[in-house]
């Protein structure tokens, strides 16, 4: 037992070495110590949109081939859409101020069916919005580096995805504060790329007006109106990557600071502004000095040696200063999916989209295995498409746009609906309407134009998705109406309850009190048919062994009630009721009787922090759980249920604590 004691010690190090010390959910200032204000959260969540100008408009301006002046067409409606889309989810962060990600607004105001296709949409792209992110980065780094390095870019890209795993275990606001010193490098040298390129050209405006008028003609007489359009669409589709992070804002509302729809708000506009601003700039800046594509160079790194290239050691350093920034920020971006990710993940888990462990938070108060499956599912995708950056582009840009589409779809009925509640529903149904419109021709495009280059790997991908999170839906549906039939001994000791709904209490005199008697302690969930069923079985199986009875309940602070303190105090008002109704039923047949009510993020630490007092007090104690027996035994019933008592067991036969199953059939 010491050398199993001396490794969890050592395990336990470790782990506060890497991710930090737990956080005390009792702590008054907690909540407001996880958040993040506005400006944190452009950073954390506004690094996507901004790092895809490392590709977006490159990729657009590449699509155009020799019809370079027709990227003012494309510079304008890329303002347009993120206008468009940054205004209609400005509605959605006011109407869903608790979180109003795509999964939450098709849910709510569309249906279940429609949330869970826009919520698994959703998680597939966060998990490529790491990859992509990291991959983009490794190749920007990898491109400063001699080419007997080129073998070692995958693992390279793997590690970091690792170390932003870790990062993220230790909470939101240390993650993000850690990287704002590459975001603010990254802003401040493209700003002044942009402004620079576009400040020093500003008396050739007139010539590029008229080399457009031309450029246009010219296209027209070559390959016709048609042909054209198709170009421009083409072109628009490409860089269509540009737009993903806009919704992240209103996905990640539970990690804002209060109050979170102003904060949101106005994160909203910090990022849609410096989105808008770049992809713009960029986009002009590549016009304006006319660059042209080179192997193993980006758009990005020749505009910087066109505008550098005359300053000397100076210029080569802000070239090496900016295209470093670009890189790492590139790894920020990866923030999005870590942070937005987990959260839709977990919101689904409630619904029984998933399996409710993903609700599940760690001591750290982060969702911890949402932040695993993502980094896992990003390191698969990593090593899958070896880190191919074009691949992942074509994969990357489809999904987020069906969450676009349902959550506009979703919002214009809403407005209609309400329609004689409000007195500007005309402005808000436009504003959404547009947004509809708009971000269903871009789905329908991409899906068209990107489907032969990879696109359908998405949509298998999501399919498949979806499919598994029917099966999930259905095997908890069926599990619920199981259960019921155990409830119904709630009801039956609920006949003759007081006006308050407790059991009414019988004197029944009993022998004196004796803590060295046999004493059963019962973990329960809830006052429900699960833990009356283990209570009377103990009691049918053992008779009248046991003098002594101690309920244990464990309030677990998952992603559904970590909202706050007033959302903690519901939850351990409800434990200790729970508790009590227990407590007062046994008193009432004459039994020595007491209860234990904890809350926190774990079952098992929490456990063994009140079992050494109870063995103390208590020294001949057997602990009872109850374990679902279902009809047919199977790896997803093992899988999705039992999995908190199982561990229970090994803990406490680890440390020679009796431990007692009691198979309840179901």
């Amino acid at each position: 037992m010491d050398n199993g004691t001396e490794k969890i010690s050592i395990f336990a190090k470790i782990k506060r070495l890497l991710i930090g010390k737990a956080h005390n959910p009792y702590d008054s200032h907690i909540f407001k110590n996880l958040s993040l204000v506005a400006f944190f959260a452009w950073v954390g969540l506004g690094a996507d949109g901004l790092s895809s100008s490392a590709y977006g408009p490159q990729e657009a301006f590449m699509a155009l081939g020799g019809h370079i002046y027709l990227s003012i067409f494309i510079a304008i409606a890329s303002a347009i859409t993120i206008i468009v889309i940054s205004t209609s989810y400005s509605q959605i962060i006011e109407l869903f101020p608790n979180g109003g990600g795509g999964y939450l607004v098709a849910t709510k105001l569309l249906s279940p069916g429609f949330g869970m296709i826009s919520g698994c949409a959703l998680l597939i792209d966060y998990v490529l919005t790491i990859t992509v992110s990291v991959a983009s980065g490794s190749d920007a780094i990898f491109s400063f580096l001699p080419l007997a390095f080129q073998p070692f870019k995958l693992e390279f890209a793997v590690f970091v995805v690792v170390a932003l795993i870790i990062i993220n275990l230790r909470g939101a606001k240390e993650s993000v504060t850690m990287l704002i010193p590459i975001f603010m490098v990254f802003v401040i040298t493209h700003a002044f790329v942009i402004i620079y390129a576009i400040g020093s050209n500003i008396a050739n405006f007139g010539p590029f007006i008229e080399a457009t008028k031309m450029d246009v003609s010219a296209a027209k007489s070559e390959i016709g109106i048609l042909g054209m359009l198709f170009v421009l669409l083409r072109a628009y589709s490409m860089g269509a990557g540009t737009y993903t992070g806009i919704e992240a804002v209103s996905n990640a509302m539970p990690i804002l600071r209060e109050p979170k729809v102003k904060t949101a708000k106005r994160a909203m506009q910090y990022m849609a502004y410096s989105l808008m601003f770049t992809v713009v700039g960029l986009m002009l800046a590549f016009l304006i000095f006319r660059v042209q594509p080179q192997e193993g160079k980006t758009l990005n790194a020749m505009l910087l040696e066109s505008i550098s290239g005359g300053w000397g050691p100076v210029g080569y350093i802000f070239l090496l200063v900016t295209l470093i920034s670009e890189a790492a920020l590139l790894f920020v971006a990866a923030q999005t999916g870590f942070l937005g990710g987990p959260g839709v993940l977990a919101n689904m888990a409630l619904d029984k989209w998933f399996p409710t462990r993903f609700t599940m938070l760690s001591d750290r108060f982060v969702n911890k295995n949402g932040i695993l499956i993502m980094g896992i599912s990003a390191l698969l995708m990593m090593v899958f498409t070896k880190g191919s950056v074009t691949l992942l582009v074509v994969l990357y840009s489809i999904n987020v746009f069906i969450t676009f589409t349902l959550s506009q779809l979703g919002m214009v009925r809403h407005w209609w609906e309400t329609r004689s509640h409000l007195k500007d529903w005309k402005k808000k149904i436009t504003i959404n309407g547009v947004g509809l419109v708009l971000t269903t021709f871009i789905l329908i495009s991409m899906v068209v134009i990107k489907f032969h280059e990879g696109g359908w790997v998405t949509l298998i991908v999501t399919g498949a998705l979806i499919t598994f999170a029917v099966f999930i839906k259905r095997h908890y549906y069926k599990t619920a109406k199981l259960l019921h039939r155990l409830n119904s001994l709630v009801n039956a000791i609920n006949i003759g309850a007081d006006k308050d709904g407790e059991p009414k209490i019988v004197p029944n005199p009993s022998s004196e009190f004796d803590p060295s008697a046999k004493t059963a302690v019962i973990l329960v969930n809830g006052f429900n048919g699960l833990g009356l069923h283990t209570l009377f079985g103990v009691i049918r199986l053992f008779g009248g062994v046991f003098k002594n009875f101690i309920f244990v309940q464990i309030g677990i602070i998952d992603s559904g009630n970590f909202k706050g303190v007033e959302e903690l105090e519901k939850l351990e008002m409800q434990v200790n009721n729970d508790i009590d109704r227990y407590v007062n039923f046994m008193r009432s047949e004459g039994y020595h009787c007491d209860g234990i009510s904890v809350i926190g993020t774990d079952v098992i630490n929490e456990l063994d922090k009140i079992t050494p007092k109870l063995l103390e007090k208590f020294p001949n104690v057997v602990f009872f759980g109850g374990q679902l027996v279902f009809p047919q035994d199977t790896y997803m019933t093992r899988w999705l249920h039992n999995y908190t008592v199982f561990a229970m067991q090994r803990r406490f036969y680890s440390q020679g604590i009796p431990f007692v199953l009691l198979p309840i059939r179901v």
